[in-house]
């Protein structure tokens, strides 16, 4: 009888029921979108780290990978050093640079292209997920990603010249190479955009000069299952004083603290989308038993118990609570998929990174904190209903 009443009562204001469904849908959107978004960049930030295995990344001591232009010395024994320690499966140097290509223009004309370039051992590399093609195991040969390869007007299994530097006073290039392109490539790290070739490390150091032939931007370490990463990370940072260990713990750790605005900024508008659908739920509820008053004492009158009030005005909440939030939930996938593709064009960000990744425990939690709204965005009405003097209530109601 109490479910049948309380459908009654929301049906009898089909209009009203529908609006205030739809007001705790919008909320029930931006709570979801908040929660994606609070532990949604952790979360991709850790996928990406992991995308290939490698816990550990050794960069220039003080330093983040490619923060600055500082590099590590000495890179092949301190490879060779790490690969002898029996808690490292794989040792993967990387060397990042600017590299300056020719390209054509419309009219046929040459002109320089700069592009991101990275030195890497492609037998354990991890900077590129390989689209078609062959990795670059020959001194000459490179992949390139879609963005370069549109730049640059060329194809696979084209020939480009590349140089690393350019001498200003005699106004030529230095370090020139011509690379045979012999594969297309995803740059897992890389900005959506950005342009990038990858080739043999060896061949990149030559390029850069005689004084840069032994030098690595970073190291990218993969220890061990039985190994612990934290354990690793500080024995090589002991080992090897040059460098700083950065584990993916630690590298989490400091991307939260560059990015907790965006968690601050969840958090806040979480709570008021929570806070919308409590008090416009309260007052719908409010408002449709005021209008009942007359009901409830008659219903109160006959027999019928007080929590059986209670029930049946606790349901009617929880009802446009809960029919509000499945319809949010879906309302805020696709309102997150379209705030994902703006945030995710921000300068100097990886394309793989997702502000807004779903993941089921997101849904459940809003989906859990928004019933409990709604319980307790009926207890003022339930209560209000289930005190009301009776006779007098009759009698008002008669007069009135």
């Amino acid at each position: 009888m109490v479910i049948t009443l309380a459908r009654a009562s929301l049906v009898r204001h089909r209009t009203r029921t529908l609006l205030a469904t739809l007001g705790v849908a919008v909320s029930a959107a931006m709570l979801l979108d908040m929660v994606m978004l609070s532990s949604g960049m952790r979360a991709s930030f850790r996928a990406l780290l992991l995308s290939h295995g490698f816990q550990l990344r050794l960069a220039p001591k003080g330093t983040l990978p490619f923060d600055t232009e500082a590099t590590i010395a000495d890179a092949s024994a301190i490879a060779a050093g790490l690969r002898a320690r029996p808690d490292v499966v794989t040792v993967s140097p990387v060397l990042g640079a600017q590299l300056h290509v020719e390209a054509l223009e419309d009219d046929g004309a040459g002109a320089a292209l700069s592009t991101a370039a990275l030195g890497t051992e492609a037998d354990v590399q991890g900077d590129y997920e390989l689209l078609s093609g062959s990795a670059p195991r020959a001194a000459n040969e490179i992949v390139a990603n879609d963005a370069f390869l549109a730049a640059a007007r060329v194809h696979v299994g084209d020939t480009i010249r590349a140089a690393a530097g350019y001498d200003p006073q005699l106004r030529s290039f230095t370090g020139q190479r011509r690379l045979a392109i012999v594969g297309r490539a995803r740059f897992v790290y890389m900005a959506a955009g950005e342009r990038a070739i990858a080739l043999p490390l060896a061949t990149l150091q030559s390029m850069q000069g005689a004084g840069r032939t032994d030098r690595v931007s970073l190291f990218m370490i993969r220890v061990r299952d039985a190994a612990d990463p934290e354990a690793a990370r500080r024995a090589i940072e002991a080992a090897v004083p040059s460098v700083s260990a950065i584990s993916t713990a630690t590298a989490i750790a400091q991307v939260d603290e560059r990015l907790s605005y965006f968690r601050q900024l969840a958090f806040i508008l979480g709570a008021v989308s929570l806070a919308v659908g409590f008090l416009l739920v309260t007052t719908i509820v409010t408002v449709s038993v005021n209008e009942r008053i007359g009901e409830i004492a008659v219903l109160r009158a006959i027999g019928v118990a007080r929590v059986r009030v209670v029930q049946q005005i606790l349901i009617e909440a929880l009802a446009i609570m809960l029919v509000g939030a499945v319809a949010g939930l879906g309302l805020g996938l696709v309102t997150a998929r379209y705030l994902n593709s703006i945030l995710a064009s921000f300068p100097g960000l990886p394309e793989a990174i997702d502000f807004f990744l779903f993941q089921p425990r997101d849904a459940w939690t809003a989906l859990g904190l928004l019933t409990a709204c709604g319980a307790l965005a009926g207890l003022y009405p339930s209560w209000r209903g289930a005190s009301l003097p009776i006779a007098q209530t009759l009698r008002e109601e008669a007069v009135g």
